[in-house]
């Protein structure tokens, strides 16, 4: 008599399959589905076959809000915050890079650091040709980007400013942002580390490309327990505000979901740039060019930030609190620069 084949399936086997079951069979994750696959991720505990399928399967179904809820759980979880941390404002993600515009939100964080906003930027490098990430532009700036939680802890308490990249945040998250170049397509973590707000941080500022994860984002906030969320198509995915186009902020407020239209600040648009000219960030904040576009980027984007954090009643008078703030700016250095 001829045995049936026995074999002892991986544990994680079982969330490959619920992706991957076919057109009728598949379903979503639960959030706690979500959180224990994302765990088991983040402890090594798969193999890697298992997650380049978990990975792109997951971005062609594309991820629910209670998904992201449980991989955000999950990752804040596996965290290591010190007990000492000091309280931050707002928490900025960077994980987009720039390639047709300057990146003038840098010039936004700076600027609210400098009005005592005490502002966590956490992002990745790299991991798509012909764009510019936030810790090198940093670097040129003469900013060093921190190279440890601690470090970022001890710069936000000194400078109200700190930048740390992924790989020292969440060096597995880091990994798994790495594959890029093999799979050819971004995986869902850059969706999932946009929302980590490892430090707990009152207001959550989240940019993104594809304006159908707005609501996503946005509805996710709200699950998760933020009180107190903006998310905005931004130039390039980055949080930086479009000055030639309207501008939709979708917010969790309190609590409760809104949304509200920041009109275009120009009447036409302006020609993109040729050359991504660092120096040209630091000219314009020490008030030696002109630069009508990078200026209302800057004021339009810290703005949005002003008036999440309730410092100004309405759009119009944070968009005249950030220019005050922009006109009023101690321009001999950049703030957090060495």
């Amino acid at each position: 008599m001829v045995q049936p084949t026995q074999y002892e399936e991986h544990p994680f086997a079982q969330y490959v399959r619920i992706l991957g079951k076919g057109k009728n069979g598949t379903r979503p994750f639960t959030e706690q589905e979500a959180f224990d696959s994302m765990r088991m991720i983040l402890d090594g505990k798969v193999e890697p076959v298992q997650l380049g399928a978990y990975m792109m399967l997951m971005r062609v179904k594309e991820e629910t809000r209670e998904e992201l809820v449980g991989f955000v759980r999950a990752v804040r979880d596996a965290i290591r915050v010190p007990a000492d941390a000091p309280e931050v404002d707002l928490d900025w993600s960077s994980y987009a890079g720039k390639r047709r515009v300057l990146p003038w939100y840098l010039l936004s964080t700076l600027l609210l650091a400098q009005n005592g906003i005490t502002t966590f930027m956490h992002g990745a490098s790299g991991h798509t040709n012909g764009r510019i990430y936030t810790r090198d532009v940093l670097g040129a700036l003469g900013i060093p980007p921190s190279r440890s939680i601690e470090e970022a802890c001890e710069r936000m308490g000194r400078e109200n400013f700190a930048y740390l990249d992924i790989e020292y945040l969440c060096p597995r998250l880091h990994e798994i942002i790495e594959l890029r170049p093999l799979m050819g397509l971004r995986s869902p973590v850059h969706t999932v580390a946009r929302s980590i707000n490892p430090f707990g941080a009152p207001y959550v500022m989240q940019g993104i490309f594809h304006p159908g994860y707005r609501p996503v984002h946005q509805e996710a906030a709200m699950l998760l327990g933020e009180a107190n969320v903006a998310v905005i198509k931004g130039e390039g995915g980055e949080i930086e505000r479009n000055p030639d186009s309207p501008c939709l902020v979708q917010r969790v407020r309190e609590g409760v979901l809104e949304e509200e239209e920041w009109p275009a600040m120009f009447a036409r648009r302006h020609p993109r740039e040729d050359t991504l000219d660092i120096d040209r960030l630091v000219r314009c904040w020490r008030g030696e060019t002109e630069e009508e576009y990078g200026e209302a980027a800057v004021v339009g984007t810290a703005a949005i930030a002003l008036h999440l954090m309730n410092r100004a009643p309405t759009p119009e008078a944070a968009t005249a609190l950030a220019r005050e703030m922009w006109q009023a700016r101690r321009r001999d250095r950049l703030p957090a620069a060495a």
